[in-house]
């Protein structure tokens, strides 16, 4: 705010150090002149002027509004979001690209665009859990693990061919135009966008799963037959080459890239006209009182880094030493989006975002440095520590030397300890969090995993 009268009695001063012309002599006992007046005044004019610059600055609040870091949380979901769409929108050029003239080269820039596109998507994670909207939506563009059979050609002797709770598991929709959906037939003489949505939980299995980044994978990819030994899916460009076609089914492949690129644009659409000022997503939580509102943002980040990352996606994994447990298991990035989860954690956290639209503004953390500074310097600590851990795993699969399903594998000691150690660190990120929840008087339900809570039902259930 401003302060007039401050603003005058500075003025006042300025005007007398102006008009002074009188040389001040400041002796040492041996009478050495120390300053002249002008000297002096030259000096007292910078201090002046620094605190009169201040007095135009708004006084620091203690704490930020709620109001405040739901906006600024809102504009981080609608830059993230933004900036997910703009890369999907990048891959699907990409795949047109690679459609048009299939090649080794060809392909291997929409993998590339593909992986391009995760590292934003990822950072959005944190908006899952406390926001219905989102948790409704978020099967349509990330829904994993998904039983790749149900879209096309797999390699029976290590996938098998049926499995009884799923009796879609092997149902080739490429290769086949018709699939029974229980009492109805699913027509599937041409593939489109209505058709492959149409697979998404079809019989009410999870792993039933036609659309999004990992269908994309797939099909970019194809299955990575590696176990946990080097190497990931390694698809030819042949089998979308019309002219020379492996893998058959050529043109119906094509169709089904094509149609789940621009739905997964369509689906960033729809996210992004949903986060935008006034849109729904913002209605839905500003529409709830100020500790509601700050527990869908610490719920969202609880238990992403708790029963979800830590949880399904890590600890699974390393107790079954299933590289089928690995997030993005056709392509080996998974180093990538655990990473990029952590990344977004943080962003949501201190209300601070670099990407194409950068946001920055009020956050939590404020909120809970200001109520209680030794609870938020936990969870900053807890959060420097997790994304060392992530980018310890993601720096030795970049390397080439060792990747994410290898860390996984039975015996290897020093992988699994890197993702255990990960583990550790996003647990102690959502006690951390918890303590915040605490220290505000909040009240939030972390999801949880029985990787974490049970393990020995795990095993059990294997």
């Amino acid at each position: 705010m401003d302060h007039p009268w401050l603003m005058r009695w500075l003025a006042q001063r300025l005007v007398l150090l102006q008009n002074s012309s009188q040389k001040l002599h400041d002796h040492s006992e041996n009478g050495d002149e120390i300053m002249t007046a002008s000297a002096f005044g030259s000096r007292i004019r910078g201090a002046i002027f620094i605190v009169a610059i201040a007095s135009f600055a708004p006084l620091a609040s203690a704490e930020p509004a709620v109001k405040d870091i739901i906006k600024t949380y809102g504009d981080l979901a609608a830059a993230k979001y933004g900036d997910a769409l703009a890369k999907a929108r990048d891959l699907d050029k990409a795949i047109d690209s690679f459609i048009a003239a299939p090649s080794a080269d060809t392909l291997k820039a929409a993998r590339a665009a593909w992986k391009a596109s995760r590292d934003p998507y990822m950072q959005t994670e944190g908006f899952r859990f406390g926001n219905k909207i989102v948790d409704d939506w978020e099967g349509n563009v990330n829904a994993w693990p998904l039983d790749e059979g149900l879209i096309d050609y797999v390699d029976t002797a290590s996938y098998g061919e049926k499995k009884d709770e799923n009796p879609l598991y092997a149902a080739n929709i490429i290769a086949n135009p018709s699939l029974q959906l229980g009492a109805n037939k699913l027509d599937a003489k041409t593939i489109d966008k209505d058709v492959i949505a149409s697979l998404n939980s079809a019989l009410d299995v999870e792993a039933n799963v036609g659309t999004g980044y990992h269908a994309i994978e797939f099909l970019l990819w194809g299955q990575d037959l590696n176990g946990t030994n080097a190497g990931a899916g390694n698809r030819p460009a042949t089998d979308y080459d019309v002219k020379a076609c492996t893998g058959g089914n050529c043109e119906r492949r094509r169709a089904y890239l094509k149609s789940a690129s621009q739905l997964l644009i369509d689906d960033l659409t729809t996210m992004v006209e949903t986060w935008k000022v006034g849109g729904p997503a913002r209605k839905a939580i500003t529409d709830q009182n100020d500790n509601q509102q700050l527990q869908v943002i610490l719920t969202g980040l609880g238990s992403l880094s708790y029963g979800e990352l830590a949880g399904e996606r890590m600890k699974l994994g390393v107790l079954l030493h299933d590289p089928e447990e690995e997030h993005d298991c056709f392509s080996d990035n998974t180093h990538n989006s655990h990473y990029y989860d952590q990344v977004g954690m943080i962003s949501i956290w201190n209300g601070n975002y670099e990407g194409a639209t950068p946001v920055k503004g009020a956050s939590v953390a404020e909120l809970a440095r200001a109520k209680n500074p030794e609870a938020a310097k936990r969870v900053d600590d807890a959060m420097a520590t997790a994304l060392a851990k992530l980018k310890a795993i993601k720096d030795k699969a970049d390397s080439g030397d060792m990747a994410y399903d290898q860390m996984l594998a039975a015996g290897n000691d020093a992988g699994n300890k890197m993702i255990l150690d990960a583990v550790d660190a996003l647990v102690a990120q959502a006690r951390a969090i918890e303590g915040v929840v605490a220290a505000l008087k909040l009240q939030i339900k972390i999801e949880g995993s029985d990787s974490l809570d049970n393990p020995s039902a795990v095993g059990a259930a294997e």
